[in-house]
């Protein structure tokens, strides 16, 4: 197997949320396309969605890719308070942990507090202002 990649659908603030967990992250986005840029007179294009994300991908380390998409309204929208999915970061540090862990919780919802895990590792699981779920963890046994 390759690669693993997270594919979370926004409702309509993919492009808000990216550049949030690119102000955590650093790093730049590899490929934006928007609804506009896919148009044609077999595929129309509501005004409103023009310029929502139709695919957002963003490189998180050397072989993670984050992707995302906005769901068109007509596709109703998605549930942002259920359990979707959890991301699961693996930080090289206690440190870097620290930093994704307090950068992208602020404004969410804080399900379990950074810090020593009955497991060994250092760890804590939130949902961001976005409904998405974390987990951010630094095994020292795994470095």
């Amino acid at each position: 197997m390759r690669a693993i990649n997270p594919w979370i659908n926004f409702n309509g603030n993919a492009e808000e949320a990216f550049t949030f967990y690119k102000s955590v992250f650093g790093g730049e986005f590899t490929k934006i396309v928007r609804f506009k840029d896919i148009a044609s007179a077999e595929f129309q294009v509501a005004e409103i969605e023009a310029n929502k994300i139709m695919y957002i991908a963003f490189p998180i380390g050397k072989n993670n890719v984050l992707i995302a998409n906005d769901v068109p309204e007509f596709m109703g929208r998605v549930n942002e308070s259920e359990n979707r999915s959890k991301i699961l970061v693996s930080a090289e540090s206690r440190e870097e942990a620290e930093h994704i862990f307090n950068g992208l919780s602020a404004g969410g919802d804080i399900e379990g507090p950074i810090g020593d895990s009955p497991w060994g590792s250092y760890a804590g699981m939130f949902r961001d202002k976005y409904g998405i779920e974390w987990i951010v963890e630094f095994d020292p046994n795994h470095s």
